[in-house]
C-alpha cells in the first residue's frame, strides 16, 4: 500500500509587478500552512516524501510543512500550471521505497487530478489537503491500482 497526498499552496498574495510564479504567501498564508502541517502530524498522517512545484508560494508552503515533519523536500516543474498528466507522470516515476508522498501544487490542476482519482468530490482551498491509500507496491501502477479516499482537511478544520 502506497498513500498519496496532495497540498493546494497555502494563501497568497498579488503584490503588483510580481510575476505569478514569485507570487509570496501572506501572513495569513504561513499560519495556515504551519497549523496544517502540526494538524496532520498531530494525527499520525506519515509523509515520508515532499515534492513542490518550483513557485514560491506553494514552495514555501512545502518548506514549512516539511519543517512540521523534520524532512528534507525537492521540487519539481511539472507541479506548477499543472494537468493530470504531470501529476500521473511524477507519480510513475517515485521510488518504490516511498510509501507515502505530499505533492504540494496549484488550482485547478491539484482538484482535478484529485477528483480523477475517487468518487469522492473536493475543491482544494488553499492549504486543504487530501489523502488516498493506493492498493499498490509499484508506483509504476497507479493508474490501475485501486484507491480510496482517506481524508480531506482544510484551514476550517483548526479554524473554529
Amino acid at each position: 500500500m502506497k498513500t498519496l497526498l496532495l497540498v493546494r499552496h497555502s494563501k497568497s498574495d498579488w503584490p503588483e509587478d510580481i510575476e505569478d510564479f514569485d507570487r509570496p504567501l501572506t501572513d495569513q498564508g504561513i499560519v495556515n500552512a504551519t497549523k496544517m502541517g502540526n494538524y496532520l502530524k498531530e494525527r499520525s498522517v506519515d509523509i515520508e516524501s515532499f515534492i513542490s512545484s518550483p513557485a514560491k508560494r506553494a514552495l514555501h508552503t512545502c518548506e514549512l510543512f516539511s519543517k512540521v515533519f523534520q524532512k528534507s523536500y525537492s521540487t519539481d516543474a511539472t507541479l506548477y500550471n499543472p494537468r493530470e498528466a504531470n501529476f500521473e507522470n511524477l507519480i510513475y516515476g517515485l521510488d518504490d521505497s516511498i510509501n507515502s508522498v505530499a505533492l504540494f501544487s496549484h488550482n485547478n490542476g491539484i482538484s482535478n487530478f484529485a477528483n480523477s482519482l475517487t468518487d469522492e468530490i473536493v475543491n482544494l482551498p488553499t492549504s486543504g489537503v487530501v489523502g488516498y491509500e493506493i492498493d499498490c507496491d509499484s508506483w509504476s501502477d497507479f493508474e490501475m491500482a485501486k484507491k480510496r479516499f482517506l481524508f480531506f482537511y482544510s484551514p476550517k478544520n483548526f479554524n473554529q
